[in-house]
């Protein structure tokens, strides 16, 4: 496998760097969190560069409480591997990562479905490494730098536990600008026949495009949601806001909706979206709009077009936290729309993947709207991450969903 693995050699020096942070940065090693910011170091025993390895001491005892990766370039200046003792940083430590965060998988691999999230970030100890699997491809996603010198063990490790037969690399948009040794969407490991990857979801066929798609090629995150949605909408009318690749449509499809509507602003994603319906049996009608999803419900409100199962969906609203109040307009607005579009009897499943918006805060915005609205409804279920997503630190925690059910 070594000789087929095309990474070029990373041939810079790695130095192990000596740290000792404030008390606020201890306490947050202390308490397992994955970041430590620039500000918080007050000591360090020679200039780092990015990939280096920082063992950060305490101030009081000089004991080791943790381990992690410097970035030279991200306030964030050290990803951390391991908190606690001593460790040695090899080939043998990142295998064992990557096997524990496949033991979090396999649950999910008895069912139907061969498509999942191997590692996921900070949460699975890979702080800027993603790894998702569409049935025999790996396409890893690279976020930092930090990587480059230990891609080759870790990509062997992913290899072998999930036996893909292809490798693809995609990178951040910053990694594509920088000087990087690896060229976004390059197959580094066997051969990509298509770009174009069938893959399978709980017995529902799909497609992902792993060199030209966003992120890896499709998001697999709200995979036990489109299941729960698809299952619900059975000769149902659906209308899938923010469809993308027409996750929740195709499912509703698969599952014989009587009709379903996907919105989404870009043409090529509603395509994308038809193309992976008719990679299944159904028998209702797939119908699209292409357009600005506001101003598209809109004009279906003042059509008196309503729907069975409305699932809006949107992107994150709120990168940073100066976005968060207007995010919570935009959520609101959502629901009060949503809510109008939802036929009598019908389900209304409003979705956040913003993460500065915490679910509390998310759930609590959607009670108070359709409490506004005097008709009767009840919660029929409140979901976060599906198991391939797991939560390791505060702030990997993104997605969330609630189902609305009027009576």
């Amino acid at each position: 496998m070594k000789n087929s693995l095309s990474i070029p050699e990373y041939n810079k020096p790695i130095y192990r760097l000596a740290i000792k942070l404030n008390t606020n940065g201890e306490r947050s090693v202390l308490q397992g969190h994955p970041w430590v910011f620039e500000n918080s170091i007050v000591k360090q025993n020679k200039e780092g560069q990015t990939g280096d390895i920082c063992i950060i001491f305490r101030k009081r005892d000089d004991s080791v409480i943790g381990i992690g990766l410097h970035d030279k370039t991200s306030p964030i200046r050290i990803k951390m591997l391991h908190h606690g003792g001593s460790q040695k940083i090899d080939s043998v430590f990142f295998n064992k990562s990557v096997q524990r965060a496949f033991k979090k998988r396999e649950l999910l691999l008895k069912t139907n479905t061969n498509s999942y999230r191997l590692l996921f970030g900070e949460n699975d100890g890979f702080p800027g490494l993603i790894a998702d699997v569409y049935a025999n491809v790996l396409v890893v996603k690279l976020y930092s730098a930090i990587w480059f010198p230990y891609l080759k063990p870790i990509i062997e490790s992913l290899i072998d536990i999930s036996k893909a037969k292809t490798v693809v690399v995609r990178l951040s948009r910053s990694l594509q600008q920088a000087a990087s040794i690896l060229k976004d969407g390059q197959v580094i490991y066997g051969k990509l026949e298509n770009e174009v990857v069938q893959f399978i979801e709980h017995g529902v066929h799909f497609s992902a495009n792993v060199i030209k798609g966003h992120k890896t090629g499709y998001f697999l995150d709200h995979r036990h949601n489109r299941k729960r949605v698809g299952e619900l909408s059975k000769g149902k009318t659906v209308l899938d806001v923010f469809s993308y690749a027409g996750g929740f449509s195709v499912h509703a499809l698969a599952n014989q909706a009587k009709e379903v509507t996907s919105l989404d602003i870009s043409k090529q994603a509603l395509e994308i979206a038809v193309e992976n319906g008719k990679l299944n049996d159904y028998s209702g009608k797939h119908y699209t709009i292409a357009g600005d999803a506001f101003e598209e419900i809109e004009k279906l409100i003042q059509s008196q077009k309503t729907f069975d199962v409305v699932v809006i969906d949107p992107p994150s609203f709120a990168k940073q936290q100066s976005e968060i109040s207007l995010a919570k307009k935009k959520y609101t607005q959502l629901a009060r729309l949503g809510e109008k579009l939802t036929a009598k009897k019908g389900l209304l499943v409003l979705a956040s993947c913003s993460s500065r918006v915490l679910a509390d805060s998310f759930f609590d915005i959607n009670q108070q709207v359709l409490k506004a609205t005097n008709r009767k409804f009840k919660v029929v279920l409140k979901t976060q991450h599906d198991s391939d997503h797991p939560i390791g630190f505060p702030e990997g925690a993104y997605l969330k969903c609630g189902y609305y059910k009027f009576d």
